[in-house]
């Protein structure tokens, strides 16, 4: 299937920005001082992630654990990143609609990506996180874009697909990170597109 839109909003955390340092970092620090091994919480983290929920919320109640901060300074940008916002934004308009700490807006300068993006709304600024469709709607508002020419990129079936998807919004299912282990079960779920790794991406838009 090729996508035909003016917009392509993406989210970060593992769709532009490699989270696996930080999610590492995380796990160990939740465990530390408990009778819980790293390996015991992440295989918990993962078989709630092939069930399509959020493996570390998952892990943390199975085990009642606390949860620990997040570490932004460990995360990454994927390798191929920056070459394709480069290549994509000659043709097409570029946002972030993403769940993000505060201060996303100075990640992304310097991963060296901020100049890519017109529209940049994430949910420690905007007051509301994926799945609300409040977040989807600012961005399409501050984008002037009706829904259906716009796609939404992400690595969540549950944060990404399914709300983008009921707006009426394109929509493109990045298999990375713990996300891609899920598996769509109903319609609502199915992307328009399914890739591997966030540098397939321009094989499924329509060219121009």
């Amino acid at each position: 299937m090729t996508i035909d839109v003016d917009w392509i909003f993406f989210d970060l955390g593992s769709t532009l920005i490699d989270e696996s340092r930080a999610e590492r970092r995380r796990v160990e620090e939740t465990v530390a001082g408990s009778d819980v091994t790293y390996e015991a919480f992440s295989e918990a983290a993962l078989d709630a992630a092939r069930r399509n929920e959020n493996g570390y919320k998952a892990a943390l109640e199975r085990f009642g654990l606390t949860k620990t901060p997040w570490r932004t300074e460990e995360e990454v940008l994927y390798p191929e990143a920056g070459e394709l916002l480069e290549r994509l934004s000659g043709r097409y308009r570029l946002g972030v609609i993403a769940n993000q700490e505060p201060g996303a807006e100075q990640r992304l300068e310097r991963f060296g990506i901020r100049c890519f993006f017109d529209v940049i709304v994430c949910s420690a600024e905007a007051g509301a996180a994926k799945p609300d469709p409040r977040i989807f709607l600012m961005a399409l508002e501050q984008a002037d874009c009706p829904p259906e020419r716009a796609a939404m990129v992400g690595d969540r079936l549950d944060n990404d697909v399914i709300p983008a998807k009921k707006l009426g919004m394109r929509t493109v299912w990045v298999r990375q990170g713990m996300g891609g282990l899920a598996v769509p079960r109903v319609p609502e779920e199915e992307p328009d597109v399914a890739i591997g790794h966030i540098d397939q991406l321009p094989d499924f838009l329509k060219r121009r």
